[in-house]
């Protein structure tokens, strides 16, 4: 399968807090924590796991910086 998101970052699985909507997984990506919001249907379909590895792939049309 071919993508068009070219950002493709390899974490793992540090938590999960789910709902019967929503699936909040963070993960540990290099030493970084990065956040993915996915429905809860999304991550049960996948089996996530805390420990799991995973891919991020990431694809924005803006990213907002701030200090």
């Amino acid at each position: 399968m071919e993508l068009s998101a070219r950002n493709n970052l390899r974490g793992r699985i540090k938590n999960i807090k789910k709902n019967d909507i929503n699936a909040e997984v963070l993960l540990d990506v290099g030493g970084q924590e990065m956040c993915a919001t996915l429905t809860a249907g999304s991550a049960n379909r996948l089996g996530l796991k805390v420990g799991d590895e995973v891919s991020a792939l990431v694809k924005a049309s803006a990213v907002i910086i701030g200090k």
